[in-house]
């Protein structure tokens, strides 16, 4: 009964693997023959062969996005295969064709010699006749949302400013997404703050402990300067949120804004000051000193403890340094701080 029921199993299995249909070959399987049939490709790993039109003939020495920089040297096409846009595991990853267009011209090109051929459809040198707004359209393809939620009517929209000016998408590291190159990328166009940042004080750019992108989204902003935030406060109380309040006394330029004293890209007072106490505080407390009480009993010359508020003496007199006494700027809690002097 045993042997019986083995030699009926075996007819089977035979008749199976003669017919090739219980593993889907597109051909009949040799009998004897257990070796399992490779399905057919899915759709996406059909269009990735299309790529192989254009590797055919674009390889590593290629350098498809323009001339060398000093940050680093341009990588050939195939580079983009380290990337994120290279992984293949990835059903998202996009094609030459989803960036390039179909360029049929291109890749049906016959020339000759030093011939060049047609660009492709969408091309992404620095100098290019395709319009900026049309390279930007086959990256927001993918890119949408987050950050470039209001790349539409920012800064760098309306004045041209396409992703490759600033991203290179061949390469395995785009120094615009690297804090220690990114500021030498925005200083090629925005060369006033990179003269800024040369000066005594100015934040550790250099340093590579932060990058233009802790302060601004260069994708789109709701608030003005393409900044992080809505306003320049919550930018900075983003690392300076000692500052950030709220006080007992409250210093009113703080409250409304930090660019009142200070310049954010650099200065040559510290910390950031756009100039020196008493000139910058004279800017809003001008005229005479108005306290009631002057510094001292013998300050500026006056004798005697209290004086005739018409005799107080000026900041200019006092020292020229209104920190000096008045050391919490930004606010103070302390029940005597009213002056801001505590």
């Amino acid at each position: 009964m045993k042997q019986a029921r083995q030699m009926l199993l075996s007819a089977c299995v035979g008749m199976l693997l003669v017919s090739g249909a219980a593993f889907g070959a597109d051909e009949p399987a040799i009998a004897g023959d257990t070796t399992v049939a490779p399905a057919k490709a899915p759709a996406k790993d059909l269009i990735l062969k299309g790529d192989a039109k254009c590797t055919g003939c674009h390889d590593e020495a290629d350098e498809p996005i323009g001339r060398a920089t000093m940050l680093e040297l341009n990588p050939g096409v195939l580079a983009i295969a380290t990337t994120r846009h290279g992984v293949k595991g990835d059903e998202r990853t996009p094609t030459c064709t989803d960036c390039h267009g179909e360029s049929k011209d291109h890749i049906n090109f016959k020339g000759k010699g030093k011939e060049k051929p047609p660009a492709p459809d969408r091309s992404f040198r620095k100098i290019t006749a395709t319009p900026a707004a049309e390279r930007n359209a086959a990256c927001l393809t993918c890119h949408k949302g987050d950050k470039r939620t209001h790349w539409e009517g920012s800064q760098h929209a309306a004045n041209d400013v396409a992703c490759n000016s600033c991203h290179k998408v061949h390469a395995e590291h785009d120094p615009v997404r690297n804090k220690k190159t990114q500021a030498e990328v925005c200083f090629t166009c925005h060369k006033n703050e990179r003269a800024d940042t040369h000066k005594i004080s100015t934040h550790p750019l250099a340093a590579g402990k932060m990058g233009c992108s802790d302060c601004h989204n260069a994708h789109g902003s709701a608030g003005p300067k393409l900044l992080k935030k809505n306003t320049l406060n919550e930018t900075c109380f983003t690392c300076h949120a000692e500052k950030r309040g709220p006080f007992l006394w409250e210093h009113q330029p703080v409250t409304e804004d930090c660019s009142s004293c200070h310049t954010p890209h650099g200065s040559n007072i510290t910390p950031l000051l756009k100039s020196r106490a008493p000139f910058m505080c004279s800017e809003c407390h001008d005229g005479p000193h108005n306290s009631d009480v002057p510094y001292g009993t013998v300050a500026a010359g006056i004798q005697g403890g209290y004086a005739n508020p018409n005799m107080n003496p000026t900041e200019n007199a006092t020292g020229r340094g209104c920190m000096n006494c008045h050391s919490m700027v930004h606010g103070s809690n302390h029940p005597a701080g009213a002056l801001l002097h505590r």
